[in-house]
């Protein structure tokens, strides 16, 4: 592996960058769309697609994003009916654990074990990532191409491009899902369902990984095509279904739409994170000594509930604390339960002894940089991390000490003494809205 320092990414890897002018386009920054407006849309772009006598595949998010989507399926549902010949439905895990019959239930807005009772002849399905059968290869990124696309951040290995065979053996493979700031890729949506959302570990390690070497801090709310969208697109292009992509621009925590794009994933996604920019991206005069991140119930681990910290720590002070509260949580990770063996360090605790921890799964040390922050090691002076995290959950003391996090009992939080302190930040909704410091520089613009 070689690591440099973080490049001027633009849309020059060989990517298609997306036109937002391509896509057909409902609502904008500041709108909220009335629910008929929305199924129109649906309805009309979905009935103007060729899909007849085709097997279609909707790729669609899972329940830890806001997101309208029984509302949309229905409006889909009736734009394909009668015309697809399948439609397979399979939900964009990536590694996360697999719904149950209760929660589709929800999620999808169906009977409980039921979903023909609203989606007749569709067949809907968790991507299982946990079992091998489920996919199939589509091809390789070679080293020497991975270097170009991550503008020489890996320069190795090769990489293998697997996804969700359902995808791969439908004619028209589209996505359904929500555009927010994000982690590992500046803005979620489009290809990204694709890859993570239904691809094969490499693909999933590796871009995860180009992410943390970058930093979330860095890498979150940047527009355009960065080194992990470049990736992404590059992998998606693999795929033999014809791509499209329902994006959207959902006012988080709720089921109402600002913005919906139809057209290929790289329009329709450059079309939403545009607005997504414009809306879930709010700013702050100063930095706060604390910030209290409230993490909804949607996030059911630590893994995911990390969300919480990532959108909000950059408005946290050098030398502040964030802490996450969220007493329903009691695990670490349901599906990657040795992330209690790695930790969470900063980027440069792995990458100054890489040959301690390149043998380890690539994502799950990107998750460890993500929740620990910015910060440094060495030899001499060890870790030294920006913030602290601490955790005011279920997870016992114990593990949270043990993991380098820091421990609040839960049952001693009032919310409304947090509120008061003016050195304290509170959002009572974390996850999904980015906080920026007003006059920090931003990320670069591709």
């Amino acid at each position: 592996m070689n690591v440099t320092a973080r490049p001027e990414w633009a849309d020059s890897y060989g990517t298609d960058p997306g036109d937002p002018t391509r896509a057909d386009v409902v609502g904008g920054p500041g709108e909220r769309l009335d629910p008929a407006a929305v199924d129109a849309f649906v309805r009309d772009v979905v009935t103007r697609t060729a899909v007849d006598g085709k097997r279609v595949c909707l790729v669609v998010p899972d329940a830890t994003r806001s997101c309208p989507l029984p509302q949309l399926l229905r409006a889909v549902h009736a734009g394909l009916a009668g015309r697809a010949s399948s439609v397979d439905v399979v939900i964009a895990l990536g590694t996360h654990q697999g719904m149950s019959e209760e929660q589709l239930a929800r999620h999808l807005g169906h009977p409980v074990g039921d979903p023909g009772a609203v989606y007749p002849g569709w067949n809907v399905v968790n991507h299982a990532s946990w079992d091998p059968a489920t996919f199939t290869t589509l091809g390789t990124i070679p080293a020497e191409r991975l270097a170009e696309l991550t503008g020489g951040l890996l320069t190795g290995p090769d990489v293998e491009v697997a996804i969700n065979r359902l995808v791969a053996e439908a004619d028209v493979a589209l996505v359904v899902g929500p555009v927010f700031p994000h982690e590992v890729v500046g803005f979620s949506g489009g290809n990204k369902y694709f890859f993570p959302g239904v691809s094969g570990q490499q693909v999933i390690d590796v871009s995860h990984w180009v992410g943390a070497l970058i930093t979330s801090a860095a890498m979150i709310g940047s527009r355009g095509v960065t080194p992990v969208r470049a990736l992404i697109n590059e992998a998606a292009a693999m795929v033999p279904a014809q791509r499209l992509a329902l994006c959207l621009v959902v006012a988080s925590g709720t089921d109402v739409l600002h913005a919906a794009a139809f057209g290929t994933p790289e329009d329709a996604w450059a079309a939403c994170a545009e607005v997504s920019t414009q809306t879930h991206v709010t700013y702050l005069d100063r930095p706060f000594r604390r910030v209290l991140s409230i993490v909804p119930e949607k996030y059911e681990d630590l893994w995911t509930a990390a969300k919480g910290f990532y959108k909000l720590e950059p408005v946290v002070a050098d030398g502040g604390e964030l802490i996450l509260y969220a007493p329903h949580i009691t695990q670490v990770s349901v599906m990657h339960p040795h992330i209690t063996e790695i930790g969470y360090h900063n980027r440069d605790y792995f990458t100054g002894q890489w040959e301690r921890f390149s043998d380890q799964p690539w994502g799950d040390l990107a998750h460890s940089t993500h929740l620990r922050g910015q910060g440094t090691w060495d030899a001499e002076h060890g870790e030294r991390n920006r913030v602290t995290v601490t955790l005011a959950t279920g997870i016992p003391e114990e593990v949270a000490r043990a993991v380098n996090l820091g421990y609040l009992d839960p049952a001693g939080v009032d919310v409304a003494e947090f509120l008061a302190d003016p050195d304290t930040f509170v959002e009572p909704h974390a996850g999904e809205v980015l906080y920026r410091l007003r006059d920090a520089p931003l990320p670069p613009t591709a």
